[in-house]
């Protein structure tokens, strides 16, 4: 019975000292609203980055690291959305398992990103699976072989001439989805990834998020139906639409806001960009996701070309 009652005392003592080391811990860190105690291990709230650390590095994520600075500019004014965040050298995704392509894909754009370098080579990029992916999730390059799809980049490659290994990133199969070549990703979307690396020349930041959109249609029998088509042994989503969301930052520090969503089909040559232009809260509805939401839209100069 002695015995019973001193191991009963000393379980009690073993958990108010815990529960009194813990009271202390938090004393510590109530007053500062950058950091908590996770696991042990004090982290730093940077800015736009997820303080619970959610970001699933596809490239080692270190500890003030350049690749921590690095996502911390790209995703300056908000996630879209916290799914399967994985990082690269020059931009950042969420990964959608599911479908087998990206939910988004965000980037950070200036002049110095876009100039010619001779150190890069894109003809030396091969089409790659990111076997940072779980095999189950992950999409390859025979998913695409006589499916009649391109691979098409969502991330361009012609965004990212810093480095070498910065333009062979974008290869990885983890940024690509389905998109019909001709009329399509050879062309109406190029053209509109070109609109954007113009934007380099209006404003010192250009900040571009892109991604897939399966979009609901109406059948003969009235009602409304998402549906797609699917291609290869992992069943890879085609996406019905594209969307691109882009931020221009000027030097003055104001911003300007552009959306775009385009049909994944061949595109008339003469048809402009700005026929694509949408309310950017209509791709958020249809994409559930929220973009660039640390800026109030209160806040921006122009959306879609119009004063707000």
């Amino acid at each position: 019975m002695i015995h019973k009652r001193f191991l009963h005392l000393a379980q009690l003592s073993v958990v108010g000292l815990a529960g009194y080391y813990i009271g202390q811990k938090e004393k510590i860190f109530e007053n500062n609203e950058n950091t908590v105690l996770q696991n042990g291990k004090i982290l730093k709230n940077m800015p736009g980055l997820p303080i619970f650390g959610t970001v699933s590095a596809a490239v080692p994520y270190t500890d003030g690291g350049h690749v921590k600075d690095r996502v911390s500019q790209i995703m300056k004014y908000g996630f879209p959305g916290l799914d399967n965040v994985r990082s690269y050298d020059d931009f950042v995704l969420s990964y959608d398992r599911r479908n087998r392509v990206p939910n988004w894909v965000f980037e950070h754009i200036t002049k110095e990103h876009i100039m010619k370098n001779d150190a890069v080579d894109r003809s030396k990029c091969d089409f790659t699976p990111d076997e940072s992916i779980h095999p189950f999730f992950r999409s390859q390059n025979s998913d695409y072989k006589g499916s009649g799809f391109d691979r098409g980049h969502m991330a361009a490659a012609g965004n990212h001439r810093l480095a070498q290994k910065h333009v062979e990133q974008t290869f990885f199969l983890t940024n690509m989805a389905p998109q019909v070549g001709e009329g399509f990703n050879r062309h109406a979307w190029n053209r509109l990834e070109k609109h954007v690396r113009k934007l380099t020349k209006v404003y010192d930041n250009v900040y571009c998020c892109t991604g897939p959109l399966y979009l609901p249609r109406k059948e003969s029998d009235g009602k409304m139906y998402i549906k797609y088509q699917v291609i290869g042994a992992n069943t890879v989503a085609v996406p019905t639409h594209f969307y691109k969301v882009v931020v221009g930052e000027a030097s003055d520090g104001s911003l300007d806001m552009e959306a775009y969503v385009m049909p994944n089909q061949k595109i008339p040559d003469e048809t402009p960009v700005s026929s694509y232009m949408v309310a950017p809260e209509t791709i958020e509805k249809a994409a559930g996701l929220l973009f660039f939401d640390k800026i109030h839209r209160s806040k921006l100069n122009r959306i879609n070309g119009k004063k707000v």
